[in-house]
């Protein structure tokens, strides 16, 4: 595969989508396809909602970048779509966006690999529900029901008695057929962003997320400024490293490459942090946790983009 030339090569940002998450997908790439053209990079939006993928064959395209979120454009959907067309794309392959999108599989995987990661329970019914709460709910009695194959926290409740269990079922079963009931963890909310593929994979500083009333949700992720991002995240720092190796770990048991960015919640009474989940095509709006992270790295904005782009690749490459 030739490698990047910014004078050249003809780009698409995938943007906006049919996902739940199309709003926030639509800043995201905005931002995105800014960026690069701050550079001279020769891109363009995409929508891939009014436009067919085929067009960006025909239109020249030499690769992609995914600011897709959620389904069809975070599940492996697109990424298989782009691979018989054989256009390098950001982020992870097929395989690994399939799986890292189902809350359900990256856990079974995860705790297949030895990582920690919040007990959990699949549930089909209310009664099922009702189960995992009497089950799972720990000190404080609370538990998380959401969607398995959503994000950006749509479709989650956080419960704390069984009577809230039949509307949270009911909220999260009307967004997807996967329902995950979730141990909840009281403690330190942090994040994680990796870039990179294979051994030049690199975890970026911590960032410690304070949402008000602990309710980190979507209003909070991207329309308000009353949640605090701490970054230095002032954890001692053998904690913030065996926290970067443990997301590093995660990364890899999936299979990512590119770029992802991981969800860790941390024990307020034992220090063990647990995995809750991967990101594979993350937000890139002004309230975002990648650019953040980065900035704290010495990358910029733009240069994060860039550099993103630069490892767009393809599972399959070309005979």
């Amino acid at each position: 595969m030739s490698p990047f030339d910014i004078e050249t090569d003809r780009v698409a940002v995938l943007l906006g989508g049919l996902s739940a998450e199309r709003e926030v997908s639509l800043m995201s790439g905005r931002g995105v396809l800014q960026a690069l053209q701050s550079l001279g990079v020769n891109a363009h939006a995409f929508d891939p909602s009014e436009r067919d993928l085929s067009e960006l064959k025909r239109e020249g395209f030499s690769r992609c970048f995914i600011a897709l979120h959620g389904r069809y454009g975070e599940d492996g959907t697109v990424q298989g779509a782009l691979e018989l067309l054989g256009i390098p794309y950001t982020g992870p392959g097929v395989m690994a966006s399939s799986m890292a999108i189902d809350k359900i599989m990256t856990k079974r995987l995860w705790r297949a690999d030895g990582l920690p990661t919040p007990a959990w329970r699949r549930v089909d019914s209310v009664a099922a529900t009702q189960a995992a709460f009497a089950e799972l709910a720990g000190p404080g009695r609370l538990m998380i029901v959401k969607p398995a194959r959503e994000g950006s926290t749509i479709g989650l409740t956080k419960v704390s008695s069984a009577e809230q269990c039949a509307a949270a079922y009911a909220l999260a079963a009307g967004l997807d057929d996967e329902v995950l009931c979730e141990q909840f963890v009281a403690g330190d909310e942090v994040t994680v962003p990796v870039l990179g593929s294979g051994a030049e994979a690199r975890a970026l500083p911590v960032i410690r997320i304070q949402a008000p009333d602990g309710n980190y949700d979507y209003q909070n992720k991207y329309f308000t400024d009353v949640t605090q991002y701490l970054v230095p995240c002032g954890l001692p720092a053998g904690e913030e490293e065996a926290i970067q190796q443990l997301v590093l770990q995660a990364y890899h048991s999936l299979g990512c490459r590119g770029w992802a960015r991981a969800d860790v919640m941390i024990d307020a009474s034992t220090r063990q942090p647990y995995l809750l989940e991967i990101n594979t095509s993350p937000g890139m709006t002004t309230h975002s946790l990648v650019p953040m992270s980065a900035k704290a790295a010495g990358l910029s904005y733009p240069q994060l983009c860039l550099q993103i782009l630069q490892l767009a690749t393809l599972d399959y490459a070309a005979v």
